[in-house]
């Protein structure tokens, strides 16, 4: 039996808040794909979304693919468009044979497609695993050997429940987001619970957003 693989993992370095997300009734396999909707109509308007795989023996031949995870085992596939905040985003991972997956976002009011990057896993890798945490960092600190709360800049995105077209599984479900690391009580972080799933704020000196 193939075992389930891990879509990401928190590293205990520079990541800000964890978001647990489940699949109910997922198959001992894994499943074959997952959909998370993401809106991120009021963030910064900057670069630096990224696709990673933390798990070691990953390969990839795709252009957009960098061979690091976090400073770690694995890869980050990433890449820039001319694209609208408005809308609300899907990211979709999905196999595309054997054990390779692919990475798309995907426009929900366009229904525009790009592709963000593919990898292959190492022998023997299953399906995605039925639940895990994913985190939200500020990507610039990996690059710094210390770092200050102070500095960190506004955000704000909203998670939806991740989707899954596997046969046989049932519907996601998100887990309340929560700070950890070591700016907890000092960014002025604000989770709500909305109709598309939990807003996520935060911003070291509230004056920089004025």
């Amino acid at each position: 039996m193939k075992a389930a693989f891990v879509l990401a993992t928190i590293p205990f370095t520079q990541a800000l808040v964890g978001l647990g997300w489940s699949v109910l009734n997922s198959p001992s396999s894994g499943l074959k794909d997952i959909t998370f909707p993401i809106s991120m109509a009021n963030a910064p308007h900057q670069t630096g979304f990224y696709l990673a795989d933390f798990v070691a023996g990953t390969t990839s031949t795709d252009p957009n693919y960098i061979d690091d995870a976090d400073g770690g085992a694995g890869i980050s596939c990433s890449v820039d468009i001319p694209a609208p905040y408005a809308p609300l985003y899907h990211l979709v991972v999905k196999n595309t044979g054997g054990t390779t997956w692919t990475g798309t976002l995907v426009d929900t009011v366009s229904g525009k497609s790009t592709h963000v990057g593919s990898y292959t896993l190492p022998n023997g890798a299953g399906g995605i695993k039925s639940g895990q945490v994913g985190f939200i960092e500020y990507y610039l600190w990996n690059d710094m050997a210390n770092h200050m709360c102070s500095s960190l800049p506004y955000t704000d995105v909203t998670f939806g429940a991740p989707t899954t077209s596997t046969p046989g599984a049932g519907s996601g479900q998100l887990i309340k987001p929560y700070e950890y690391g070591d700016c907890v009580g000092k960014v002025n972080f604000d989770v709500q619970e909305t109709a598309q799933g939990y807003q996520v704020t935060g911003v070291s000196w509230l004056s920089e957003r004025e």
